[in-house]
């Protein structure tokens, strides 16, 4: 595996790839790797020939007081675990080779972006991660990007972006990948000492109780909800937002009929963490 810190580096070895009729494959990380990444990777390597990992803490999608500076970095660590996941290059560039001086072009999705983590950490939040993974897709033209299903949110505004400017590339979302317990991974879980751990894990209880009562039958969404709340008010877990909406647009639904996204995000102990179910009745 290569690490390659330039655009220009990744374009000459995606052309050098294209030459000899290879596909690629892109997955966008900003690091601290678990099993979740590798096994998106694992993805882009059973998928495509060439498999490109970014690794980019991107600092224009965090907040004000959000936790830039605290996010687990150790670029030895992830260079290690990719390359033994199948990785054939890390791109792994200075925060001046994405941003370089008077940059001044931002992407914002409309709608989309307004509820859910875009309400809770601002607009600017999938403002950067527009811009970022357009650029990514840019230099790097993959065949195929992999995601994963954890950020339901953040998939839905890359799929848009992709939609509404025409950027040739399919967008591929991967299972969530989850803890013995059923804790969604996540990099920030290293922040959870051992009692907030163990809180942690009802979030991913409370979205079973919601998939248990839709297969019991019910479909109104405030039910379904309800289930899923009490167990968390059981844990003391205090959700910054949980909603039932459209796992397509994301679109407040009243019934669950078609598919549907319960989606929760919360702070336990010094972590905030995200996790959803996709919901769907059962004739």
């Amino acid at each position: 595996m290569r690490i390659l810190r330039t655009v220009a580096d990744v374009r000459s070895a995606v052309r050098a790839a294209r030459a000899e009729g290879r596909t690629v494959g892109l997955v966008p990380t900003m690091g601290a790797f678990h099993e979740g990444h590798l096994s998106l990777i694992r993805a882009a390597r059973a998928g495509t020939d060439l498999v490109v990992v970014s690794l980019f803490v991107n600092p224009t999608q965090f907040g004000a007081g959000e936790d830039l500076t605290a996010y687990p970095r150790d670029e030895a660590r992830d260079a290690e675990l990719a390359a033994g996941a199948g990785a054939d290059i890390l791109f792994a560039p200075a925060v001046d080779e994405v941003y370089p001086h008077g940059f001044a072009t931002s992407i914002h999705v409309s709608g989309i972006t307004d509820v859910l983590c875009g309400a809770t950490r601002g607009p600017g939040h999938f403002d950067g991660v527009a811009t970022v993974v357009t650029k990514l897709l840019q230099i790097v033209a993959p065949d195929t990007a992999y995601f994963g299903q954890k950020d339901a949110q953040q998939v839905l505004v890359v799929r848009r972006v992709v939609r509404d400017l025409d950027i040739p590339v399919r967008i591929e979302a991967c299972p969530i990948v989850r803890e013995p317990d059923g804790l969604a991974m996540s990099s920030r879980n290293v922040y959870l000492d051992a009692g907030a751990r163990a809180r942690a894990a009802h979030i991913n209880r409370a979205l079973d109780a919601a998939e248990a009562a839709v297969a019991a039958g019910e479909t109104d969404a405030a039910a379904v909800v309800a289930a899923a709340r009490s167990v968390l008010d059981a844990a003391g877990i205090e959700p910054e937002y949980l909603e039932l909406r459209s796992a397509g647009d994301l679109a407040p639904v009243d019934t669950v009929d078609d598919a549907a996204l319960l989606a929760v995000a919360a702070r336990v102990g010094a972590a905030r963490l995200i996790d959803n179910r996709i919901l769907e009745a059962h004739a």
